[in-house]
């Protein structure tokens, strides 16, 4: 799969803001695609915003002193479903509670989510489409007790996340 290349110079030569531009190309980058970034400065700003999407970054200065930024994606698991159960999906409950939280950018789900949770009896369902997979919220969801499960749509373009509520402390 071939990286896919976005050059700010101009924007940042032009006195311009390219954030936008930034996270619009991060949007369209197929499952598991990198981003190749140059800038004319090195963006440290922007690798922490990458790495709470889940990208890694590796910055190098080229010869005319701008610089190329490699945002690589974190490691796919080898298999689309995700799960972290005591029993099996199957035998949980139908969802009570539904969660549309496919606008926000990750981390931001992590806190309607676990909000959500806190108010819920054991063995109540949450039901929860996110924009892309919550890496960040399975080590939360796993010590809170919580079991999940989930993976993308058949477009590729949801994550699907169903968590059934664990004992609460």
């Amino acid at each position: 799969m071939n990286d896919l290349e976005l050059d700010i110079r101009p924007i940042l030569r032009n006195g311009g803001e390219p954030f936008g531009a930034i996270m619009g190309a991060v949007d369209q980058l197929a499952r598991g695609q990198r981003l190749r970034l140059y800038a004319t400065f090195r963006p440290e700003p922007l690798f922490q915003v990458m790495a709470n999407r889940g990208f890694a970054s590796d910055a190098s200065r080229l010869e005319d002193g701008d610089w190329m930024v490699v945002f690589t994606p974190a490691a796919v698991a080898p298999i689309d479903m995700v799960e972290s159960r005591a029993e099996a999906p199957e035998t949980w409950a139908d969802p009570a509670y539904y969660l549309d939280c496919s606008e926000l950018v990750p981390p931001e789900p992590m806190t309607p989510i676990l909000g959500r949770l806190d108010t819920m009896a054991e063995g109540e369902v949450l039901f929860a489409l996110l924009g892309r997979e919550p890496v960040f919220l399975y080590p939360e969801l796993q010590a809170r007790g919580h079991a999940f499960v989930g993976d993308h749509d058949e477009t590729g373009t949801a994550y699907r996340l169903m968590i059934r509520a664990g004992r609460r402390a």
